[in-house]
């Protein structure tokens, strides 16, 4: 709890957005493994086995974000990348979920301000 603490109100904010963007996927990926007719009319087993490997991507992204990202480990920093870059592949290739993609450009926002907003935590300036 020390450590929570001694957090900056920008780093909190970051790693909150990162939380959002993975808890987000985690649930996508839990309602597309129970439910897997929500997403449309396809092959369920393929729809299944997609739900669970986003609910995987969801809870290591969740995980990752709540001990190491929080710690200012920078290979932590460099792995979340995969938030903006999973949401503006989805985006431009017009990939589910949903129809509106507002939800897409969100995530997109919020996974960039959480990665941006505390670069010089993970990248401090060198001194001479």
């Amino acid at each position: 709890m020390a450590k929570f603490k001694e957090q900056t109100v920008l780093l909190r904010i970051s790693w909150m957005f990162l939380l959002f963007n993975g808890i987000g996927i985690l649930i996508f990926g839990i309602l597309v493994v129970t439910y897997p007719r929500i997403a449309g009319p396809y092959d369920l087993g393929l729809l299944r086995a997609l739900g669970v490997a986003t609910t995987g991507m969801g809870f290591f992204g969740t995980v990752i974000t709540l001990t190491s990202y929080r710690r200012k480990e920078r290979w932590a920093w460099l792995t979340l990348w995969y938030y903006p870059t999973f949401w503006t592949l989805h985006l431009v290739g017009g990939l589910p979920p949903g129809n509106d993609h507002i939800h897409q450009v969100v995530f997109i926002v919020v996974s960039l301000l959480g990665l941006m907003l505390p670069f010089r935590y993970f990248f401090p300036r060198e001194t001479v």
